[in-house]
């Protein structure tokens, strides 16, 4: 069984890079890998919130929460 795996983000350049750099490098047969933009889909925060997501990008690996770089605060998020 592959183990859940959430990339959340904003699209922004840091996120861009970071998606390219972590998120796609993960082991597709070790992870299932869900990208998230949060700008496109703002019912979503609430989730990333709950899992302990503070600032975009972040990956979510079985429910831990990762922040890669500081892109954005889920706060501009919710403007």
């Amino acid at each position: 069984m592959k183990t859940p795996a959430i990339f959340y983000h904003a699209g922004c350049p840091v996120c861009v890079e970071a998606e390219r750099q972590v998120a796609d490098a993960l082991d597709p047969a070790r992870y299932e890998v869900e990208h998230v933009h949060l700008g496109e889909q703002p019912g979503r925060i609430a989730a990333a919130e709950a899992a302990g997501v503070k600032s975009v990008p972040a990956l979510v690996i079985g429910g831990a929460a990762f922040h890669i770089n500081f892109g954005a605060p889920m706060s501009a998020l919710k403007s």
